[in-house]
Formats: C-alpha cells, sequence, structure tokens
C-alpha cells in the first residue's frame, strides 16, 4: 500500500463518458443500464480453441491482502469491542491521543475518585507498560456509590445484540486489604438504560489477577458503553479491559468479527498476504526494548505471539494505534480457517510509503533475517522446536503449511532493497529450499524504480516479483494485455495490491475486463489481490476499499462482488479464446486549457507563455496587471500577485489548481517559470484541462519531492504516463516547456528534454476469459461489458465439443455510477439458467455487465 501521497478518492466515473471518445458513435446511441433504453447494440463474436491447451491456473490464483488500515484490526475484523483497552494511546499513534482516549470518568452515588494513566514498576508487564491507577475515596459515598471509567468503544459505541453472550475480563490488582468490589456494566450512550444485568466481582490482592465474567446483552443497540465501577476505598488498579463477542468467527477466544470475516471467507481466497503494506516497512526496524522504544516501529512478527496482555501496542503508519492483538498467530489461524495459503511479508530494513531510508546495519539484518527463519520454524517447525513449541504453546501443534514469503513492500530504492533482499533470500533456500522467496517492483506499474528492480529480479532469477498499482478505470481498460508480452522464463508475477480509484460500479467493470488479462496470462500472473481489504467507515485513511463496516453492519463494495464472481469461478485451465475488437474511431488530439497548481508546497510562478504550432500568441502573461487571466478552479490555496509573480502561499493546501485558456487549444507549447518557495513537493504544471476532473499535469517534486511524472486524470482518478526520479531545489527558478502535437506529448526542464509519450491507447470495454472446471467439466465463460451498448454475442465453442442446452448464468448488471452501501446494494448477483446453448449460439450480454457462463460439456 502506497503512502496517500497523491492518491486520492476518484471524483466518480461515467464509463459512457470515458469511451465516447473512442467507441464508434453507432454503437453508443443510447444508455442501456437500470430502465434505460436498450436500443443500442454492438455485435461481437467469441471464438473458443479447446484443441489448444492454454496455461494452467494456480490454486492460489485469487486471493486476499489484509492490512490494518482504515482500522482493519482494532475496530474491525479483531473482535475486541474495547478502544484503548490498556491505556496505551498516545501522541506518537495520533496527535489527539491521550492514555484515556475512549474513557471518561464516572461516579455513582456521590463517591470520589482520581483516575491517573501509569507507567511504573507496578505494571503489568514490560511490553504492556501503562496502566489505569484509581485512587477511591470511599467516604462522601452512599450504599452502592462507586468511581471508575466507562469506554465508548468504536463508531457509535459498543454494538450488542439481544440475547448475546459477551465476555468480560480485566487484570486488577488493589492495596486494599478487604478487595475492591467491582461492577461491570454495559448501557446506551445516554446512559439511562442498562443493555444487560451488571457482572459483579471482588478484586483482591496486591499482585496483577485476571478476572473474567459474561454479559447478556437484553437489547439490540449500536451506542453501547461499558462501565467498570469502583467501590470502596484505596487504591486499585486495572489493565487490559477487554469485552469480546462470544460469537466470534469460528467461536475462537481472542478471535474475530464474525460477519467480516464471513464475507472474506465467502471469496473463498487462495492466498492471505499480511500484514501489510506499509506496515511492514516503516519507521524503526530496532526491535522492542523497553523503556525507551520506539513508538512508531515496523511490523515485526514476534512482539504479536503469545498472551495478548504481554504484546506491546506500537504506533500505526496510517495514524492510530495498533494493538497487536490480531498477530501472527491469528493471522495464519485465519488463513487455515478460510482455506487460504499464508503468505507473510517482513521488513526488508529499507522503508518505503515516501520514507525512502535504508537501514546500514549489518548486525540489524542478520537479526532480522534470523527472526524470518524463526518465523518459518513458527509456522511450519515440529513441536519439539523452540518456536514450533511456542506455536503449539498457543493451541496449534499441527504446522500451518507456510511456502511463500515476502521480503520488502513498495521500496523506492531498487539497489538498496535488491542487496538487503538477497541477504534474505540466501539465507531462507539455504535452510528452507521448500520456501517461495517473493521480492517487489516497488509502488508503481512503470517508472525507473519498476525498471530497475525487474532489471534486478530477472538477472538474479527471482521466482516471483510483487507488483503493485492503484489507476484510474480508463488504464484498467487500456492494459487488458499487459502481461500478454512478459517473458514467459523470467520471474512470474504477484499482483500483490490493485485497485481503480473509486468504489463505483464502472470501476468494477474497468477491473473485471482487466482481471479476463490475468487469467489468459495465467503462465505468467500466478496471483493476484485487491487491496485494501477493509475499510471502516468512519475512521478512513483510504478508498477505495473491498469490504466496508461500521461497528455493527457490514457490506460488499461493487468490488467485493466483482471478486466473488471471479474468486469462486476461477477454473484449473485457461481456454484460448479470441474475441471481436469494439469499432473505434480516432479520438483526435489533445485539448483543453492551462493550469497551475501546488500540493503542500507554496510556488510561484512567472512568464507564461502558450503558443500554437504556427507561433501564434494564445496567452502571455507576466503578472505586471494582476491574475484576471486565471481562474480558481479548485478553491483551495492562497494565490496572489507578488513582486511580479504568480504566488501560492499556502504549505498546507492540496491540489490548488488555477487555469487559463480555452478548452478546445490544441497543438501549442507551454512555457514559463516556476520556483519552488517552502513545503514539501514542488509543484504541478497543467496542460489538456477539461475541467478539475479531467487534465494532464506535470507533477514536479511529487510524492515528497521523491520523483516526478506526468499524471492523466480521467473523471478525477489519474494513471501515471511517464516518469523520473527528478528532485525539485527550494529557492530556484526552473524553466518549464511543455509541447502538445496531436496526442504526443514532449516535456522540456531547463532547456533539456525531460520525457515524452504519445496518449494513444484505446480502452477495451469488452474483454473475456474461457477456463475449464477439471472437476466438473465445465467451461466457464466469463464476459465483461462495460460500455452503454449491450453486446451482441456469437460464441462458437470449437468444433467436437458437446454441451448440455442449459448452463448457469451469473451476472452483475447495473448502473455504472452505482455504489453499495449499508442500506442499499444495488450491485448483487443475479443467477439464472440459460437456454439454447449449442456448440455455437447467441447471446446478448447487457450494458454495464459482467457475466459468468458455466457450460456444462459432456463426451
Amino acid at each position: 500500500m502506497r503512502s496517500m501521497g497523491r492518491i486520492r478518492p476518484g471524483l466518480g466515473l461515467t464509463l459512457s463518458a470515458l469511451l465516447t471518445t473512442s467507441l464508434a458513435a453507432a454503437s453508443l446511441t443510447g444508455p442501456t443500464a437500470a430502465g434505460a433504453s436498450s436500443a443500442a447494440v454492438t455485435d461481437y463474436s467469441i471464438t473458443v480453441d479447446p484443441d489448444r491447451a492454454g496455461p494452467e491456473i494456480d490454486d492460489a490464483m485469487y486471493g486476499i491482502f489484509y492490512e490494518d488500515i482504515n482500522r482493519a484490526a482494532d475496530g474491525g475484523l479483531y473482535a475486541e469491542l474495547v478502544q484503548n483497552r490498556s491505556f496505551e494511546y498516545d501522541t506518537a499513534d495520533h496527535a489527539s491521543y491521550t492514555p484515556l482516549t475512549s474513557w471518561t470518568e464516572t461516579t455513582t452515588g456521590g463517591a470520589t475518585g482520581t483516575a491517573r494513566v501509569m507507567n511504573d514498576a507496578a505494571r503489568l508487564g514490560e511490553k504492556n507498560r501503562n496502566y489505569l491507577r484509581l485512587d477511591l475515596r470511599g467516604d462522601g459515598g452512599g450504599a452502592g456509590a462507586g468511581y471508575g471509567v466507562t469506554n465508548a468503544g468504536y463508531n457509535t459505541g459498543i454494538a450488542v445484540r439481544a440475547g448475546k453472550t459477551y465476555d468480560f475480563s480485566v487484570w486488577a490488582r488493589t492495596e486494599n486489604p478487604s478487595g475492591t468490589p467491582l461492577t461491570i456494566g454495559l448501557h446506551t450512550a445516554s446512559g439511562g438504560t442498562a443493555l444487560a444485568t451488571p457482572l459483579r466481582a471482588t478484586v483482591r490482592g496486591d499482585r496483577w489477577t485476571k478476572y473474567t465474567g459474561t454479559l447478556t446483552a437484553r437489547a439490540t443497540d449500536t451506542t453501547g458503553r461499558l462501565a467498570v465501577t469502583a467501590g470502596g476505598g484505596g487504591t486499585l488498579r486495572l489493565d487490559m479491559v477487554s469485552l469480546f463477542p462470544r460469537d466470534t468467527y469460528k467461536g475462537r477466544p481472542n478471535g474475530l468479527r464474525k460477519d467480516l470475516a464471513e464475507k472474506i471467507a465467502a471469496l473463498k481466497p487462495g492466498f492471505l498476504r499480511f500484514p501489510g503494506g506499509c506496515l511492514v516497512n516503516t519507521g524503526s526496524h530496532r526491535a522492542y526494548e523497553a523503556p525507551d522504544w520506539e513508538r512508531k516501529r515496523s511490523y515485526q512478527w514476534k512482539d504479536t505471539v503469545g498472551p495478548v496482555e504481554e504484546r506491546p501496542t506500537n504506533a500505526n503508519f496510517w495514524g492510530y494505534n495498533q494493538s497487536y492483538g490480531l498477530g501472527y498467530y491469528e493471522y495464519f489461524q485465519f488463513a487455515e480457517d478460510i482455506g487460504a495459503t499464508p503468505l507473510p511479508v517482513v521488513p526488508a530494513l529499507v522503508t518505503g510509503c515516501g520514507q525512502n531510508k535504508a537501514t546500514d546495519d549489518p548486525e540489524l539484518l542478520k537479526r532480522h533475517i534470523q527472526d524470518t527463519l524463526d518465523l518459518i520454524e513458527f509456522a511450519n517447525g515440529p513441536v519439539t522446536s523452540t518456536w514450533g513449541k511456542k506455536r503449539a504453546a498457543m493451541g496449534h501443534p499441527k504446522p500451518f503449511g507456510l511456502n511463500r514469503l515476502e521480503v520488502g513492500n513498495e521500496e523506492n530504492l531498487p539497489d538498496a532493497f535488491f542487496a538487503r533482499f538477497t541477504a534474505f533470500r540466501k539465507a531462507i533456500e539455504a535452510k528452507h529450499p521448500e520456501i517461495t522467496v517473493i521480492s517487489n517492483s516497488g509502488p508503481d506499474d512503470s517508472g525507473v524504480t519498476f525498471d530497475r528492480a525487474w532489471e534486478l529480479n530477472r538477472s538474479a532469477k527471482v521466482k516471483m516479483v510483487d507488483e503493485h498499482y492503484y489507476n484510474s478505470p480508463q488504464w484498467f481498460l487500456e492494459n487488458n494485455k499487459r502481461y500478454d508480452s512478459y517473458d514467459r522464463q523470467g520471474p512470474k508475477v504477484f499482483l500483490g495490491e490493485y485497485a481503480s480509484q473509486d468504489n463505483r460500479f464502472g470501476n468494477s467493470l474497468a477491473e473485471a475486463a482487466y482481471m479476463t488479462g490475468l487469467e489468459r496470462n495465467a503462465d505468467v500472473v500466478k496471483m493476484a489481490s485487491y487491496a485494501p481489504l477493509l475499510a471502516n467507515k468512519d475512521y478512513l485513511q483510504w478508498r477505495p476499499d473491498l469490504i466496508w463496516y461500521d461497528n455493527a453492519t457490514a457490506w460488499g463494495s461493487t468490488s467485493y462482488e466483482t471478486q466473488k464472481l471471479f474468486m469462486n469461478n476461477v477454473g484449473d485451465q485457461v481456454v484460448p479464446s479470441e474475441a471481436s475488437a469494439t469499432p473505434s474511431l480516432p479520438s483526435g488530439p489533445i485539448t483543453g486549457a492551462v493550469g497551475l497548481s501546488t500540493w503542500a508546497t507554496s510556488a510561484a510562478y512567472d512568464d507564461v507563455q502558450v503558443t500554437s504550432a504556427d507561433g501564434a500568441t494564445l496567452l502571455s502573461d507576466d503578472f505586471s496587471g494582476g491574475d484576471a487571466k486565471w481562474t480558481k478552479a479548485t478553491g483551495t490555496g492562497s494565490w496572489q500577485v507578488r513582486d511580479g509573480a504568480y504566488v501560492q502561499s499556502d504549505t498546507g493546501a492540496e491540489n490548488t489548481m488555477v487555469t487559463a485558456g480555452d478548452r478546445g487549444w490544441q497543438n501549442y507549447d507551454l512555457k514559463l517559470k516556476a520556483t519552488k518557495r517552502a513545503g514539501g513537493e514542488g509543484f504541478l504544471i497543467a496542460f489538456g484541462v477539461k475541467d478539475t476532473g479531467n487534465y494532464y499535469w506535470w507533477n514536479l517534486g511529487g510524492w515528497g519531492n521523491t520523483r516526478s511524472a506526468v499524471e492523466k486524470a480521467t473523471d478525477g482518478a489519474k494513471q501515471t504516463m511517464a516518469e523520473d526520479g527528478t528532485t525539485i531545489e527550494t529557492g530556484r527558478a526552473y524553466d518549464v516547456r511543455v509541447e502538445v502535437r496531436g496526442r504526443q506529448v514532449t516535456l522540456y526542464l531547463d532547456g533539456k528534454k525531460w520525457g515524452a509519450f504519445t496518449d494513444d491507447k484505446v480502452p477495451e470495454p469488452f474483454r473475456q476469459v474461457v477456463t475449464r472446471d477439471k472437476a466438473t467439466g465445465e467451461l466457464i465463460v466469463k464476459v465483461v461489458n462495460a460500455q452503454d451498448a449491450a453486446a451482441r454475442t456469437r460464441i462458437d465453442l470449437g468444433q467436437g465439443v458437446k454441451v448440455r442446452r442449459t448452463a448457469r448464468l451469473t451476472t452483475l448488471q447495473g448502473d455504472p455510477d452505482a455504489v453499495n452501501s449499508a442500506t442499499d446494494q444495488p450491485i448483487t448477483p443475479s443467477s439464472s439458467t440459460l437456454d439454447g446453448v449449442d456448440t455455437t449460439f447467441s447471446h446478448t450480454f447487457p450494458a454495464h455487465s459482467i457475466t459468468c457462463l458455466r457450460i456444462a460439456t459432456r463426451k
């Protein structure tokens, strides 16, 4: 997962708008989605060649990538209902956090006391350092008086269901020789309604002891609060205050939220990649060393196993605290429970996700390599081994069957990364040749880092390389054949993270079209996983996401339904097939106005000139007369003419675009001077600007001033057209020139050619793949029609193939702007049967649809 950088949610894709420039006008005469006219029809053919053997499809072709982003763990898949249960929240996790975040002091019956979070020798353990000290004053309180704390849980509160049982536990100790009575209650947010009969216990003795009990909900509510109230006087210490639903996935203690786990299991994933993502390779790589331990540390597996009260917490890269209650043992167990191959990712000691630093410490590298070898032993070792014994003690004597392991994640320093990767690989393969060690190619689908990483991986004959990219729907429709040209003898591809940049059905259609290309190239692409997997709607760092939820409800996005349809209908072997292309027209030259922008940076612009190819002046502005020629397109930033230049001075503002000129401009040169004044990035030069969601911009010094690229935005979603490692100096004036000719763009920086690209790819909205299910003998025909027009299609299954007359048909169809939500899921599968199937038959695939045909064959 990339740092947010310049990735932002799309503004919504309308596929008809995306495709109208490249598809024949005759095929787009009218929409056919949901209630619209069905007059528009385009004719296609699909020809299947059953006599040729296509590539075998790996059992782990499609899987899931889990990263603790959007509160995917605490407050998400991890079923714990108490937030900040061990009082470990810190400003290092989030600027607003305190050790009492999500807790409030409460009193009943006039009792008084003080609550303080402590970190001293009385703590529960060296890795669980904070605890809550309650100094109780027994005087002044009547019968039933008490003083304590109340927890608000996540989202709107603690969600409970009538009749369900919830397991409470707390670690406590008291200095009161006669003991301290505790009352544990569940009530609504207002405090007026009890949601369960209170639980009562007495804490005795001044040694940490775990107290447990159960609460049964009287009513269903999503605003619950857990109150822990103490009576009497003296000092009471509390830690690890916990409330778990008894009904976890598979009934496991310290388990997973059932509805989320079941939605994941319904995908039938072939693998589970965990725990990240940016969690893996950011922050310090040092071990937990109390008391002066690094708060922001890379995810290190040994911290996350053993009793939960002995696990530390850590600052999560995405801006909150992670408890490690959901750790490596639980990940391995979950993979086994859903029938997925576990695929852990370990840090390579080169940070990514915008940090981009290599740790040069041979002893630390040696320790991490040994930790990785210990991880393999934890997963697969016999119970007589050191770490196999640890696994058995946690409740799983049987090995987990680990056979793949990834080192690193999206490193932007390919040479530094690969040197360390090589050391890991050598040690792992020497001791465990059965383990496939997976490398990666950085955070993008192309560019300098990508090319260099692949060069290193190929020359070293690495078995598998992990590619990541998040692109516009148009990019996915244009790049269906991406893997057709990959070296069949080179490293295999693990597409570990990908998604189209929104959660509308139009995005899902583009993803589905692309997935047909993944399957057709199953000899190269061995595994693929959409990302991210989970998103708590009230704690969002990233979208799009596959599964959404709040504290009580979970729902699948339109992309979830797409992934599920493909993952449940993969097949064992590709059957070669060809589809006719969509009739297309030339898309014409790049047209549009020009623009200036910044991102978290102050910059100054001067001497802007736009001239046509024949030398005519279209725009000339030295800002001596103000900024009347410019329009503030996004409404952000602080633009003023200062000292004869146009200055954007707000270093906190993002995408501050101002525009000038005509949307009809074509074949022109844009020249200007640009100077970075302050901030974290460089400057942005826009051209071909249609509106705030459709343009090109040259992003000089982007991504934390680590690289530069030209990005194309289509309905708000972006794709990279050209890229290199250029960074921008503060205070230096740069001469910038952009030459637009037809669909060819050439870019110059300080008089030297920086790069060029031709934007001439045509999005293909009609894609197919055919596979065979060897167990059932069925042909599985998956067809994506991502356009406004229905696709009337002649399907030829090949000579000699005998089929049953009726096939099973599953379809996803709807408005490309449709979004699934908690209350409305317009995109869900429709199942039916299709009669009249033969060796050759016709079927019309609806507009904006994904269709799976399972055709039974017979001898």
